[in-house]
């Protein structure tokens, strides 16, 4: 049966292309509507989460690739720096949020560790996304802002993604 879905999803993605649709070649798009289904089955599962929590936590998880997307589609490199700037707050946003709700007992621990194994898979992915674009854009017009998180790199190093 995964099989079969894979294959689905495949042709669905690999339709219709245009340089509009090229975002769905992106392995951090993919993988942050993977993320987006894994956190919304959860919520769907889970009982004790007051109707405007569980928008507020699915709203940010489906912020993550909407925003990759649009990201893509603004065809600038500036904006899709900033779409992609807005994706990882998202990330953050619903970090927070499910920690939360481990800390409430609302979800157990053993999931939550799948979570936070997911989450940061695709922070880290769309954080060197977010890097490479910035490096791209220093290249060819010489932009000097360099991507630093705003915390402080002796904390946490130059390069603290795997």
């Amino acid at each position: 049966m995964d099989d079969l879905i894979r294959r689905m999803d495949d042709f669905i993605i690999n339709r219709n292309r245009n340089i509009n649709r090229g975002f769905r070649k992106l392995e951090v798009w993919r993988e942050a509507i993977n993320f987006f289904v894994f956190v919304k089955k959860k919520l769907d599962a889970t009982n004790g989460i007051s109707f405007k929590v569980k928008a507020q936590i699915e709203d940010s998880s489906f912020s993550v690739h909407s925003n990759i997307a649009e990201g893509y589609g603004r065809r600038y490199l500036k904006e899709s720096i900033q779409y992609n700037s807005i994706a990882l707050a998202s990330l953050a946003e619903n970090y927070s949020q499910i920690y939360a709700l481990l800390k409430a007992g609302i979800v157990e621990s053993a999931w939550f560790d799948e979570f936070d194994s997911k989450h940061y898979s695709l922070e880290n992915k769309l954080i060197n996304y977010n890097k490479s674009q910035v490096k791209q854009l220093k290249e060819k017009f010489g932009w000097e802002n360099d991507y630093i998180i705003k915390d402080i790199l002796e904390t946490y190093g130059d390069d603290d993604t795997e």
